[in-house]
């Protein structure tokens, strides 16, 4: 896919994830050796969906409340209230200890992201870490981008079916502000990456 290949040296590891992906990635950080950089794409701070169990570790879905689903005029699904309060109550349980990771970290959030609300958890993210004597990560917002941030001139994917909600869903995005967002953010990926990883800054353009 890339015109110039990409040949990362060692000896960190680098993640990368979407949307549940990302939480995936953030407990990987947290818990396994040798991943020095990680970055999210609309990701959560807490655990979503599934119980999370790592050796003696166990963390438990975020909660959900359905009764906070809104339907648009077109019959689609608006969740992006439908996740509890991570900082609030047994909820608090789900946070994932990212103050345990050893890794820089890159927040990518979509303002307009319909699916959580991801500048809340990058956020939230931010605080934690630094409030345990971390580096401050590094956070770069888009208006107008929304849940399906992916990589350069990838078609604005709006709305969909969403299997663990069974039904069509909204993603949210603006066309253009969601396109723009999703060259730089592509960019902004490959520029981490290459200066934590490799130690130097990417002056190459990276293409499709």
């Amino acid at each position: 896919m890339l015109d110039v290949p990409l040949k990362i040296k060692g000896p960190g590891i680098g993640l990368l994830g979407h949307s549940k992906g990302g939480d995936l990635c953030l407990s990987m950080a947290s818990f396994l050796k040798g991943i020095t950089v990680t970055a999210t794409v609309n990701g959560s701070v807490a655990n979503v969906a599934a119980t999370l169990r790592y050796k003696d570790v166990t963390i438990p879905p975020l909660g959900i409340n359905v009764k906070r689903v809104k339907i648009d005029q077109n019959g689609m699904a608006d969740i992006v209230d439908v996740l509890n309060n991570p900082l609030e109550g047994p909820d608090q349980q789900s946070f994932i200890p990212v103050e345990k990771a050893e890794s820089r970290f890159l927040f990518i959030v979509g303002e307009d992201d319909h699916n959580w609300k991801s500048k809340f958890f990058a956020t939230e993210a931010s605080k934690h870490l630094q409030a345990h004597g971390k580096e401050k990560p590094e956070i770069i917002c888009y208006p107008g981008a929304g849940h399906y941030i992916e990589p350069p001139y990838f078609p604005l994917c709006p709305a969909s079916m969403h299997l663990l909600v069974g039904r069509a869903v909204i993603w949210g995005g603006v066309p253009k502000a969601h396109a723009a967002a999703q060259v730089d953010a592509w960019q902004q990926i490959h520029t981490f990456f290459r200066k934590h990883l490799n130690g130097k800054q990417d002056e190459r353009q990276n293409k499709l």
